[in-house]
């Protein structure tokens, strides 16, 4: 009997949806405060790793625990936050300098500007492999592959 219990608690998989929320897995969110601790552990008894300081700054969460939400960053760091902290309003980081942002989703479109990399842009829509954002005013398409925050699949921005 103990053979069969080991073998069940060392083959389960991840969740596909949260247990709390009942929301995908992992899925993207941005941070609601200009400052959040995260921490080692899912509650206020851990310790503080570090602290998030970019408001809007796009999160992966890729685990769930009452109130907290485990995330990590564009340089896949990260650890538990409080959901409060965060925010379902998506955003993305440029990853390429000087990307063009264009009027319409098509490498041959006009540049309405260029974002230097790192740049947080707020996310509206994806179509196939565009994106639609907005930055300093800028609105236009970016390609998917030169932004973090936004899942490969066009369902799932």
């Amino acid at each position: 009997m103990a053979q069969n219990t080991l073998s069940i608690s060392t083959s389960f998989a991840a969740p596909d949806v949260g247990q709390e929320t009942k929301l995908p897995l992992p899925r993207y969110v941005s941070l609601k405060a200009k400052k959040a601790n995260v921490r080692r552990g899912p509650g206020l008894t851990y310790r503080i790793d570090w602290v998030f300081q970019r408001r809007r700054m796009p999160l992966q969460i890729i685990a769930e625990y009452g109130h907290w939400r485990r995330v990590i960053d564009s340089d896949d760091q990260g650890g538990w936050v409080h959901y409060v902290l965060l925010s379902g309003i998506r955003t993305v980081i440029v990853k390429k300098d000087l990307l063009a942002l264009r009027t319409n989703p098509s490498e041959t479109a006009y540049v309405r500007a260029k974002l230097e990399e790192n740049v947080i842009a707020r996310l509206h829509d994806c179509q196939g492999e565009w994106c639609e954002l907005t930055a300093d005013g800028y609105t236009g398409w970016a390609h998917k592959s030169l932004l973090w925050g936004v899942g490969p699949k066009t369902d799932r921005i």
